[in-house]
């Protein structure tokens, strides 16, 4: 890293599930490792950012970078639409946070990576609506075929040449691993499609205009090799300002970044 430059720190929007460690079983705001684990790898500060509906942008003032992470449905009534008995439970707090984290991060200019949920809060902050339970002709679900493990899950997914996916995985067809039994079935205005499984589901949308906003269906964590984390940290990189004689940057002088 040059003199002057710092690490960028990337914002993950934390889950605010019940939760059990130690002797303990209750409301937690967290993150798996595994997400926050490949970000320090590439050089990146990870900060967890719990949900807050005070002042989700004055969070956003203090990142470099964002990235929305897996987890429970969104709640359909932020697309507008009924809920289909099969939609699982929900939390819309959450989703309205992570709807105004990510409209702030872009329209700040911040690079902004959703991962599998976080690709449909992409598409809802655009617009876009959910199909609300992908299911086979069988009647099985074939992007989330064994529950709580990605096992058996992997598929390969067609990926637009030249685009920002394809860039940022490094290659045209990549070895996704999912869990997910919803999708992407209105397309936001002002996102374009980069990427399809072998069944036509979209797996990666982004912005139409070229700007650093990816959404992916897959789960980059559950692959060592994955080179989207790393991509994200690059693009804030080079995205942030610069450090200021005192050490610390405009935008994140109120946070500290020391890891």
């Amino acid at each position: 890293m040059t003199t002057g430059s710092r690490r960028p720190v990337i914002g993950i929007c934390a889950v605010r599930e019940r939760a059990r460690w130690a002797f303990w079983d209750q409301e937690a705001n967290l993150v798996a490792d595994s997400y926050v684990a490949p970000l320090q790898r590439a050089g990146g500060v990870a900060v967890l950012l719990a949900v807050d509906a005070r002042a989700p942008l004055a969070l956003i003032d203090r990142v470099d970078a964002l990235m929305l992470i897996g987890g429970a449905d969104v709640d359909p009534a932020a697309y507008g639409a009924d809920r289909d008995p099969a939609t699982e439970a929900t939390y819309p707090e959450r989703d309205r946070f992570e709807i105004a984290m990510l409209r702030g991060a872009i329209s700040r200019g911040l690079p902004v990576l959703g991962i599998c949920r976080g690709l449909q809060i992409l598409n809802i902050a655009f617009g876009g609506t959910l199909l609300q339970d992908l299911v086979a002709a069988d009647g099985s679900h074939p992007h989330r075929k064994v529950k709580g493990t990605f096992e058996g899950n992997a598929h390969t997914v067609e990926l637009v040449p030249g685009s920002l996916a394809a860039r940022a995985v490094g290659g045209r067809a990549h070895i996704a691993h999912c869990h997910h039994h919803q999708s992407v079935l209105e397309l936001g205005e002002g996102l374009a499609v980069s990427g399809r499984a072998e069944d036509g589901v979209i797996e990666a949308i982004e912005l139409a205009d070229g700007g650093w906003a990816l959404g992916v269906q897959w789960h980059p964590e559950a692959d060592d090799r994955s080179r989207l984390f790393a991509a994200l940290v690059g693009a804030a990189q080079r995205t942030s300002k610069p450090v200021s004689p005192s050490g610390s940057s405009s935008r994140t002088s109120t946070l500290s970044t020391s890891a």
